[in-house]
């Protein structure tokens, strides 16, 4: 019984670390590329206004729906997200999985590289 403890607290902490380290070594600049799919809501500019979805800037870290001037969704202003790298990237995998009634009808990015850039690239906006 030890030992499958032993080895199952291995693994999770190999696991937590593999995700630590994949979020470390995001790429902004390919992020950058990446986030051409998303300007077509989004803004990143710091004051930028507001699109389809709100501006982006300054977003990692921040409280769920508080981009000031945009209207979020009631389940968006409900789900009291704060937008860190692990949140970020669970959304970004499939936005309606997280909250299932966001105004967002991006399906999401499938590739974790494609995500983890993007995460490192909206990390540089502040």
């Amino acid at each position: 019984m030890k030992r499958i403890f032993l080895i199952m607290s291995v693994f999770v902490m190999a696991a937590v670390s593999f995700s630590t380290a994949s979020f470390a070594e995001g790429d902004p600049v390919k992020g950058k590329k990446v986030f051409k799919k998303c300007k077509a809501c989004h803004t990143v500019d710091e004051g930028g206004r507001n699109l389809v979805g709100p501006n982006l800037f300054g977003i990692v870290g921040k409280q769920s729906a508080q981009r000031e001037g945009y209207k979020y969704s009631k389940a968006m202003t409900a789900a009291g997200l704060t937008w860190d790298e692990a949140t970020l990237d669970t959304y970004l995998l499939k936005p309606k999985a997280l909250v299932k009634k966001t105004k967002m009808t991006f399906v999401g990015l499938k590739k974790e590289k494609h995500r983890v850039n993007v995460i490192a690239y909206l990390k540089t906006l502040h």
